[in-house]
């Protein structure tokens, strides 16, 4: 049609790098960044950020190479989310969880040439790196991040070969020329999968998909102008779920902290009226569970984005008594974190409280950045129906997916096979089109033929009083094949013993889908919360079978 060809002049790919550059002028003397008495502005942040870029450049960083980041929710790692991109590179953010083996692994996998790593996870680096000094792989260049107020330490001497944070951006110059991408689908981040699995994938991102879903996120989040955002999200997380740049997007501010806990939540949201935060519901838990001496009046209202596992129902409503407004997403690393939203509707108002934490609970539809998701049967790949019964594995499709898996052509294929990327969690679509999610396809336990969701089993079990945490696994069992097995953490001062609470459980369920076995236990979980049943289903194989005979015992 003519006039419909794109000029190409005007063509200028997408990127969150710009957010920046607009709130420097918008919210020029407004505050970006504070963590404890360090408070950095925006202009100050785009002028620290563009140093970094240039002192990056100086180094010898070009378009397209990979600089990693060890570090917690402080102003640096807040600043390498745009410092790196502004250089051309890719900003590979790794799980400060991580020991110095699976560092190594993953430093080689992305042929990082820098790591910034943080003074607390300095002998984790460093132990990486002599790891990979013993093979053939070129050694990435290691940027400490000091404390403040803690002077560099002899690691970061003349001789050393190290740098230092602050130092290297003394280097840099603030009139250096931003190097944009060449094209919107350049990688803007590499992201390694959680660890929910025992193998993590490195998932790359785009520009265009990271502006995206920084405009989704803030639109999910209701975040207006000028939020006062508390980091308890890992920013090495999907890259905060993007919001390291949906919070510049809208001018906010950046309540960094080093750690997580509900003291320090309730007294940052007091100390510096917070609006926004988010986390897993296991961050949720710690809050409504903190004792009432940490607990601090909120000043204002304050929006919750939860996501990584269904929040359980008395969970919510404790939240919102509290005064907190949560709002439930669901996405992977693959989809850049949120890539749906459960959208309320004013006609739900209306409904029972424990209605209301049903629907909650869902996964609801797409958010605004995201093309399209479904619940569809993996094998003939159409739709299932709208029935809330009949399960399929939720797929997404659109912009916010991953471009692919670094230099996994197969597992890239597997993927997107049938032309949509496959989440591998099960699921079922509401009348209303909603997604609920049931289970993964690797966590459904199949006993005596049954299909049982431990997402529904786990929910029975937040709802008993003395139940501060807990998880469902399989356990092998001779006859059945496998039964329920709970792992459970009680409230401190409890005492519920194993037999209360399968009696519990039997009350509230069909008996086959209630755990035979309840074993007391603290959960292993991954930094941003989430519980690696991988880990809880070689120690329930380990128990063996819990049926020696054909007799049915239920």
């Amino acid at each position: 049609m003519e006039g419909s060809i794109r000029c190409s002049a005007n063509y200028i790919p997408l990127s969150p790098v710009s957010f920046l550059e607009r709130s420097a002028i918008v919210y020029r003397d407004r505050p970006s960044v504070v963590y404890g008495n360090i408070v950095y502005t925006w202009r100050q942040t785009l002028e620290r950020c563009t140093r970094l870029a240039s002192a990056l450049a100086q180094l010898g960083v070009s378009y397209g190479d990979v600089v990693a980041a060890l570090a917690p929710n402080i102003p640096a790692m807040y600043e390498l989310h745009f410092g790196v991109p502004m250089a051309g590179a890719v900003l590979c953010t790794l799980n400060i969880r991580h020991d110095s083996q699976m560092v190594s692994v993953l430093l080689k996998h992305s042929d990082a040439k820098i790591i910034f790593v943080d003074y607390q996870l300095f002998h984790v680096a460093k132990g990486a790196i002599d790891i990979l000094s013993k093979t053939r792989t070129k050694l990435p260049v290691l940027v400490l991040i000091p404390e403040s107020d803690q002077s560099s330490p002899d690691f970061c001497n003349p001789t050393s070969g190290n740098l230092e944070y602050e130092t290297l951006l003394g280097r840099g110059k603030f009139d250096f020329e931003i190097r944009r991408p060449k094209d919107e689908w350049d990688p803007i981040s590499l992201n390694y999968t959680s660890g929910t699995t025992s193998s993590p994938k490195g998932v790359i991102y785009s520009h265009r998909g990271a502006y995206l879903n920084s405009f989704a996120a803030a639109l999910l989040n209701e975040m207006s102008s000028l939020p006062v955002y508390l980091w308890c999200v890992p920013m090495f997380h999907c890259n905060g779920w993007c919001l390291t740049w949906a919070v510049a997007a809208q001018g906010g501010t950046n309540i960094c902290q080093r750690n997580v806990t509900a003291k320090g939540i309730f007294s940052r949201i007091s100390q510096h009226k917070v609006t926004h935060m988010g986390g897993a519901p296991t961050i949720l838990n710690m809050i409504v569970n903190a004792p009432v001496h940490e607990r601090r009046p909120l000043p204002g209202k304050v929006i919750v984005m939860t996501g990584g596992a269904p929040p359980p129902a008395h969970v919510l409503f404790k939240m919102e008594e509290l005064g907190f407004s949560v709002t439930h997403s669901y996405g992977l690393t693959e989809t850049y974190g949120p890539g749906t939203v459960c959208a309320w509707k004013p006609e739900w108002d209306s409904l029972p409280r424990d209605e209301q934490a049903k629907i909650k609970s869902r996964q609801g539809l797409q958010h605004l950045g995201m093309e399209e998701v479904d619940v569809k049967d993996p094998v003939t790949m159409k739709t299932v129906p709208a029935d809330a019964k009949t399960m399929g594995e939720v797929m997404f499709r659109g912009n916010t997916v991953m471009n692919g898996y670094l230099k996994d052509h197969q597992a890239t294929t597997d993927a997107f096979k049938g032309g949509w990327f496959r989440s591998g969690d099960l699921g079922v679509k509401h009348p209303d089109g909603y997604i609920e999610l049931k289970d993964r396809l690797k966590d459904i336990i199949i006993s005596g033929g049954e299909n049982i969701s431990t997402i529904e089993v786990e929910s029975v079990l937040f709802s008993h009083p003395d139940i501060l945490e807990a998880a469902i696994v399989g356990r092998p069992d001779d006859y059945w094949g496998e039964t329920p097995c709970a792992f459970v953490k009680l409230k401190d001062g409890c005492n519920t013993d194993k037999e209360e609470i399968i009696k519990f459980c039997r009350n509230l369920l069909p008996h086959y889908m209630a755990p035979r076995t309840v074993v007391f236990a603290d959960l292993p979980k991954t930094s941003t919360g989430k519980v690696q049943k991988y880990v809880l289903r070689e120690r329930a194989k380990s128990m063996g079978s819990l049926s020696k005979n054909s007799i049915s015992k239920l």
